[in-house]
């Protein structure tokens, strides 16, 4: 249950700080309105250090991301029971930091019109929809963070603390290169945790949580991190 507890507390710091860049950059009357792209991946970026720090030094492997775990899975360096308890922290983790960066902007929700921008704070959404694609950019995406941490932590295929960092430069620089299309998920509970809480949550004019998608950025990252597994394997130093 410690490994429980560190991949709930990691995933949580990680959704609360990279929502709430999103809050702050796209929600009325915040400092950091209008922030932009470049705000939000340095932030995400600095999410995904603290996150991967934080479970890593409490004595998980610092996954949270379901794709990463799953990757660990097809690599056998965990098996099915404890996979599975990484996912439900992960998921756990990922709703409930989206519950408290809600409770931090509650009243800059409360004075935003648009469903849309509402819902872009939670999850992520294609910019041309078009599933396929959409699948095909997320496993790209996802392929590049699970191979490239693998191997940053090669040849044991487990992040140590000081991992994080570089972990960290290469989610910034995979938002910059290919978050465009997709607002780049590239981990299922990073999206859907969020999404089921936007759907719970009470935001006042909030619309559609758009279930119609959402299936796209749990597929992708496990379709990226099953390949990523599979080429290391076989290539691994």
């Amino acid at each position: 249950m410690n490994i429980f507890l560190a991949e709930y507390i990691g995933t949580l710091l990680l959704i609360l700080i990279g929502q709430g860049v999103v809050c702050n950059v796209v929600l009325k009357d915040t400092k950091g309105n209008g922030g932009g792209l470049i705000s939000i991946c340095f932030a995400w970026g600095i999410a995904v250090f603290v996150g991967v720090y934080t479970a890593t030094k409490l004595g998980s492997g610092g996954h949270l991301n379901p794709a990463v775990t799953i990757a660990q899975l097809v690599l056998g360096n965990i098996d099915t029971n404890l996979a599975f308890w990484y996912i439900i922290a992960q998921f756990a983790g990922a709703i409930t930091g989206a519950i408290l960066a809600w409770l931090a902007y509650k009243q800059h929700f409360d004075v935003t019109s648009s469903s849309a921008d509402k819902l872009g704070v939670f999850a992520t959404g294609p910019s041309i929809r078009s599933y396929g694609y959409n699948v095909i950019t997320e496993a790209i995406g996802t392929f590049v963070l699970v191979f490239g941490a693998l191997m940053i932590s090669a040849p044991t295929a487990t992040l140590g603390s000081l991992d994080a960092l570089p972990v960290a430069l290469l989610v910034l620089g995979i938002g910059l290169g290919l978050g465009g299309p997709t607002g780049w998920a590239i981990n299922p509970a990073r999206d859907l945790g969020p999404r089921i809480a936007h759907f719970l949550l009470p935001i006042s004019g909030k619309g559609s949580s758009d279930w119609s998608y959402s299936w796209v950025p749990v597929v992708g990252p496990i379709i990226g991190g099953v390949i990523a597994a599979i080429v290391f394997k076989t290539i691994q130093p």
